[in-house]
């Protein structure tokens, strides 16, 4: 079968320049939103499973396992714990078990009151979280002081965009109001890929005070990696173990991973929310570009039937259609994937558990190209098909 030459697909790309650019920018508006969706998931995923460390547990109250902000336990189960586990890691003598206290409670920028409170994950936390949460790391400022009337907070990079205000309004020496009580930024943290980047944390101590309890939230634990030739470290299977002794305790001993593994799964119908989003606007854009190539094709009817009286197959001039449909949506889908990778990776979004930035990866990118010149194929198809249906003859006396 003869094929026509490719670059008569490219001229007539140049036929109609305003027909051409809505082509492009239609198939660039749709692969962005693909993207956006694409790294909506991507992102909110992967700042899920990221944030717990590799050798973390955590210890939650029996029936909160799907919400440690629900969880209660006694304040003393870290001195228990550490007493009764071996293999804890430790530095400098200090044993790397973090007691916390998670809570979500209205937060204001300022002092005045007169903006609107936003839901924030506070995080009571002893010095030992630093050692715990390894990738957590001061940027600026200094660690808050408990107790003393201070008022201290660090709060995470994330945070103006949780709190829904600039990032010079949540720089150290600033104030916000948690629940009603001014408090002081002293310091500021990055925890890269993680949701902990949008969390305010402060004194353990002042926590519990500001929430009236005389309980904690959970225990975080780092283990050190077993060794079967001295016998020595800790694994999970001992964690387990300790709970089972101490059924007083009420305890659930979970990986700090498996428990931000679940709560990714919990989040699973808002990805297929995103998912079903950007197929339905996709669909609009299909149909869009349907019509577009159909008046882009429906005015060459004479010309497609002189392709054929000289000697062209019609499958033959249907791929020469589809290469100047695809052309068009790839170059739409570039242009939409360059915007992408420089305009939107890493952008800040805001959702209950905090914050999380859009993942433009390869993986999305590629799912970008291929959606870009699916568009091209489908596009062409049926206003093809239709305008090669008359015969010859008619084709030939088309106005």
């Amino acid at each position: 079968m003869r094929l026509l030459p490719f670059d008569y697909a490219v001229r007539n790309l140049g036929r109609s320049p305003s027909r051409l650019f809505l082509s492009v920018a239609g198939a660039a508006m749709v692969v962005l939103l693909i993207l956006v969706a694409g790294g909506f998931v991507r992102g909110m995923s992967q700042a899920l499973r990221a944030t717990g460390g590799e050798h973390n547990v955590i210890l939650m109250g029996a029936g909160s396992e799907e919400s440690v902000e629900r969880s209660e336990i006694p304040a003393a189960t870290p001195g228990v714990l550490a007493a009764s586990v071996q293999g804890i890691r430790t530095r400098a003598g200090v044993a790397y078990v973090s007691p916390e206290v998670h809570v979500m409670l209205p937060v204001t920028v300022g002092t005045g009151g007169m903006a609107k409170p936003r839901q924030v994950m506070l995080r009571g936390v002893s010095p030992a979280a630093a050692l715990v949460h390894e990738s957590v790391s001061l940027t600026e400022g200094r660690w808050p002081v408990a107790g003393g009337g201070a008022d201290e907070v660090i709060v995470g990079r994330m945070a103006g965009t949780v709190l829904g205000v600039a990032e010079s309004d949540v720089q150290v020496g600033r104030a916000i109001t948690i629940d009603g009580r001014p408090w002081t930024i002293v310091g500021r943290f990055s925890a890269p890929g993680t949701v902990v980047e949008a969390e305010v944390w402060l004194p353990l101590a002042d926590a519990m005070t500001a929430t009236k309890r005389d309980t904690i939230s959970c225990v975080v634990v780092t283990l050190d990696p077993y060794n079967e030739a001295t016998g020595e470290g800790a694994e999970f299977a001992d964690v387990a173990a300790f709970t089972k002794t101490r059924p007083d305790l009420e305890l659930v001993p979970m990986t700090e991973r498996e428990y931000y593994g679940k709560l990714a799964s919990f989040f699973g119908p808002i990805k297929v929310v995103a998912w079903v989003t950007a197929g339905l606007i996709a669909v609009g854009g299909l149909f869009g570009g349907l019509n577009t190539m159909y008046a882009a094709f429906a005015s060459r009817i004479r010309e497609l039937g002189t392709l054929q009286a000289i000697g062209y197959r019609r499958l033959a001039i249907v791929w020469s259609m589809i290469q100047e449909s695809t052309l068009a949506t790839a170059a739409g889908g570039l242009i939409a994937c360059a915007v992408g990778v420089f305009l939107l990776d890493g952008v800040a979004v805001r959702f209950s558990m905090g914050a999380f930035g859009l993942k433009i990866d390869e993986a999305v990118i590629g799912l970008g190209l291929l959606t870009g010149l699916a568009l091209g194929v489908v596009g062409a198809l049926p206003p093809a098909i239709r305008c090669l249906k008359p015969t010859i003859p008619v084709a030939l006396k088309a106005v």
